[in-house]
């Protein structure tokens, strides 16, 4: 935060990863009009396709999705600069996602090429240290080409401490663990969810309530919804992730703050689908074209929606109407190579 202004991280893909972004850049956001304007690269770290905050330290985690995969922190000064705190190997090929425990106290890693699960110990200033647990998932799915194997994609540690999701596309399954915050290694919890055969499950966004989620499959284009209950998820409906016609391929999915509202990125068709909450199953309430063919990323920040297309290179600022939940353009896209992760 500086003064009435606040620091955005955009991770991308660099050259590793046949991207065009240096490493993480940092922008300054404009609370009240949205706007966002780019400071340059503040750290030149390999390909770092997601990012994430510890809950109460000024610290950065990015994953570096290569062959070898590491997890890399950062210090964050108040001008948004990066100063680099450690760099860790993640124990798998390609990782894609982390999240950090609520209590600050460890951090996760998906490795989507690596098919596995890392856990990291984090010190008080939040530096990860020597990774305590790996574990790998074992199987495949219906789509020879990408469900060969296991391709954990997405971890998703419960708010009030219940089991951590680990969403993995290549098995079609959400697996559950408990953490042992002692030994830091993760307690399989039975049983996983298995989604029906060529799903393809991405990314879940959880209700602010707790008591619900919502599944994206990016082979199928759909969208679902779960109870989260102690003895596992259990499946409310299934629709379509976009209206549109042609190539639909999900990214990212999040529940809009107040819970009325959720929001999917449909890659392929280029839009942001506003599905209304108060029914059994998600209803379609608009559907907006996102500014580019490819919205890898989004992120919900006051009344703004902020939405990263990796293959456009831009980043689209829209203005969310409270009431209907309909996310409208703002100002003009904003310059980003190679966009894959918008830090609020």
């Amino acid at each position: 935060m500086t003064g009435q202004h606040e620091i955005v991280h955009i991770g991308g893909y660099t050259a590793e990863s046949d991207g065009r972004a240096d490493g993480i850049v940092a922008a300054r956001r404009d609370p009240a009009t949205g706007a966002l304007t780019p400071l340059g690269t503040v750290a030149a770290t390999p390909s770092p396709s997601f990012l994430a905050r510890h809950p109460v330290r000024p610290v950065v985690y990015a994953v570096n999705e290569l062959s070898e995969g590491r997890v890399s922190a950062f210090r964050v000064a108040p001008d948004g600069d990066l100063a680099p705190l450690g760099v860790r190997p993640t124990g798998g090929a390609e990782p894609c996602h982390l999240a950090v425990a609520p209590d600050g106290r460890h951090l996760f890693v998906a490795n989507y090429g690596g098919g596995s699960l890392a856990v990291f110990p984090l010190d008080a200033d939040g530096v990860p240290g020597e990774r305590t647990d790996l574990v790998r998932h074992e199987g495949h799915g219906a789509d020879p080409q990408r469900q060969e194997r296991a391709h954990c994609h997405m971890v998703s540690p419960a708010p009030d401490g219940g089991p951590l999701l680990a969403v993995d596309l290549g098995t079609d399954s959400v697996y559950r663990y408990d953490l042992d915050a002692d030994s830091g290694r993760l307690v399989p919890r039975a049983p996983r969810l298995r989604t029906p055969a060529g799903t393809g499950p991405r990314h879940l966004a959880r209700h602010p309530d707790g008591r619900r989620c919502w599944l994206v499959g990016e082979l199928d284009g759909t969208v679902t919804a779960y109870d989260l209950t102690p003895d596992g998820l259990h499946q409310r409906a299934r629709v379509d992730a976009s209206g549109r016609t042609g190539h639909v391929q999900p990214s990212e999915v999040a529940v809009g703050p107040d819970g009325r509202f959720l929001y999917v990125a449909n890659r392929g068709v280029g839009t942001v689908a506003v599905f209304a909450l108060g029914g059994a199953a998600p209803e379609l309430v608009a559907e907006v074209d996102a500014g580019g063919g490819w919205p890898r990323h989004f992120a919900l920040a006051g009344a703004h929606l902020y939405v990263a297309d990796e293959r456009a290179d831009l980043i689209r600022v829209f203005r969310v109407d409270s009431g209907t939940g309909v996310p409208e353009p703002v100002g003009e896209p904003v310059p980003a190579s190679s966009p894959t992760c918008v830090l609020m």
